[in-house]
């Protein structure tokens, strides 16, 4: 049996002109995720990520924690969703860059809605996939992991793609998988064990390398 360690990048730049693109913060939070499985003694035996420049800067600070280096294997259907398409095709028209927490709370009522329509197919945001398609990006790299690999595996991704992995191995509907998403913490880690047939979920959205008092305060969730 093998396990799959699923890790959704450190924070990003919301509101910034470059979203893709760590934090300072969730740069500490991806090397501080290497440092425990260093500590842990777990070695991968695979590596891969999405080709989004915030999945290759948590996995070169989660290879820097672990004193490790591999190659890793990009696979495009693991990148995420773009959330400014997905708000446009419901609201058309530049939409104001969150600053307050009302503006935020506006934000992901909007990303909400918006990514609703997308998976039940009232709306195509522009330069996207369908959801089907981007399902089957997702469900790809589970098929790879299953049928190429064995031992551990780690995949560095988004909450998206990761929502949507842990919604297709529970069966579950597309609106659970927005619920999923939401809950995302950055850097989390989401763990799956797997044979040649099927993956079974073991833990979801963890963060094992923040649960102390000196990094309490470096939990976030964008």
């Amino acid at each position: 049996m093998g396990h799959l360690y699923f890790v959704r990048h450190g924070q990003a730049s919301l509101g910034a002109a470059d979203y893709d693109q760590l934090s300072p913060l969730g740069e500490q939070q991806s090397l501080r995720l290497g440092e425990h499985w260093q500590a842990q003694d777990l070695r991968f035996d695979a590596v891969i990520t999405g080709t989004m420049k915030r999945h290759a800067q948590t996995l070169a600070a989660i290879q820097h924690g672990m004193r490790t280096q591999h190659a890793a294997l990009t696979w495009p259907g693991l990148d995420e969703y773009d959330a400014q398409a997905v708000i446009s095709a419901i609201q058309p028209g530049n939409l104001a860059k969150p600053t307050t927490p009302e503006g935020y709370k506006q934000y992901f009522r909007l990303l909400r809605d918006g990514l609703a329509q997308w998976m039940a197919g009232v709306v195509s945001p522009q330069g996207m996939p369908s959801y089907t398609e981007f399902v089957q990006g997702v469900v790809s790299a589970l098929d790879h992991v299953r049928q190429q690999h064995e031992g551990h595996v780690l995949i560095v991704s988004s909450g998206g793609p990761i929502a949507t992995a842990v919604a297709q191995v529970l069966h579950t509907s597309p609106e659970i998988s927005i619920e999923l998403n939401m809950r995302m913490r950055n850097s989390a880690v989401s763990e799956f064990s797997f044979t040649p047939k099927r993956h079974s979920l073991v833990s979801f959205n963890s963060l094992p390398h923040l649960e102390t008092r000196i990094h309490k305060d470096w939990v976030t969730f964008a």
